[in-house]
């Protein structure tokens, strides 16, 4: 049987092809394409299908960047509807299954190897003797809960990434402040741990420092992506406004991964998934990371034993879309 397999972002769309292999996904061939650049993702579909012709579709799973509701999303960084039957029709599959991507992502933890995780706190927990969930900063931010029952994980989607920015600090307060004049009213978690919210921090900390921006900085930051360039400064120490901006990142993001811990329980622990938390891991190593995480006042003690750990390798939301087309759409048993 082949399934086609797909993780549908705001910046990037990876599909793949899997034959099924004693119960498990092997992977013929895979291809990555520029979201932006397609008007649906049928047409990416096609492409991607276009040089296919003898190899049937059984079935499909995409890992989606939105709610989906009844079979049916709209996609939250692109101006995409996608429908399970509309998929199926362009893929020739029989059938189609669209699942949140945090939700794929969260299940795709569960085949990653132990090298391919960084541990950031070690806790007191055991992976895979309770429930878990994962935090996903990158082109937005994606939360997911891993609900284990009887011995068998269900990944459990939300949109937890656009709930309310709560400020835990009188520099966060000035920030959520900065931020509601420039975006609105509601400043969502999404606004200040992702790609753009790097650059929402670094703006903060410049437009309130009282100083001049370097033209070498401002030059920097003007060539290619300015994220990724703050990013890149503030690892190398380079300019004071982009060291901070990484350590108040890391804080909010470690308070934020604490509040989805206490919110499902999670003693199987925490995972930092997404593409940000790998290219910034000296960041997250310094201390600020853990001490937010675990700065629940009287349950500090108790997230103290909650391991935490970052996903290395950015395919597990492929991974868990053609693990759970598996496990919990055609049939089988899920990871345990």
């Amino acid at each position: 049987m082949t399934i086609l397999a797909g993780d549908i972002g705001g910046t990037k769309t990876v599909l793949a092809l899997f034959e099924i292999s004693d119960g498990r996904p092997r992977r013929i061939r895979e291809a990555t394409f520029r979201s932006g650049e397609y008007a649906s993702l049928e047409a990416i579909i096609g492409e991607f299908l276009r040089d296919e012709p003898a190899r049937s579709v059984e079935t499909a799973c995409f890992g989606v960047a939105g709610p989906v509701h009844a079979g049916t999303v709209r996609t939250t960084n692109l101006p995409w509807q996608l429908d399970e039957q509309t998929l199926a029709k362009a893929s020739g599959a029989r059938r189609v299954k669209l699942i949140n991507d945090l939700q794929a992502a969260a299940y795709g933890m569960l085949f990653l190897a132990p090298e391919e995780f960084e541990v950031l706190h070690p806790g007191a927990g055991q992976p895979r003797v309770g429930s878990a969930a994962v935090i996903a900063p990158g082109t937005g931010l994606g939360e997911a809960i891993l609900y284990r029952d009887a011995g068998r994980y269900h990944p459990i989607g939300s949109e937890g990434g656009h709930a309310d920015f709560a400020p835990r600090t009188e520099q966060e307060i000035d920030l959520l402040r900065y931020l509601q004049v420039k975006l609105g009213p509601h400043v969502s978690y999404e606004r200040v741990l992702s790609g753009d919210g790097i650059r929402n921090i670094y703006s903060f900390l410049r437009d309130t420092s009282g100083t001049t921006e370097p033209a070498w900085l401002q030059q920097r930051l003007a060539q290619g992506d300015p994220n990724a360039a703050i990013t890149q400064i503030g690892l190398a120490g380079e300019h004071p406004w982009c060291v901070a901006t990484l350590d108040l990142f890391s804080s909010i993001l470690g308070a934020e991964a604490g509040n989805l811990a206490l919110r499902c329980l999670a003693v199987g622990g925490i995972v930092v998934g997404g593409g940000i938390a790998p290219k910034m891991l000296p960041a997250l190593r310094k201390g600020t990371f853990v001490r937010a995480f675990t700065d629940k006042g009287r349950f500090s003690d108790w997230m103290k034993a909650v391991p935490v750990r970052v996903a290395l390798n950015p395919q597990a939301p492929l991974l868990g879309a053609a693990h759970f087309l598996i496990d919990h759409v055609i049939g089988g048993s899920a990871g345990t």
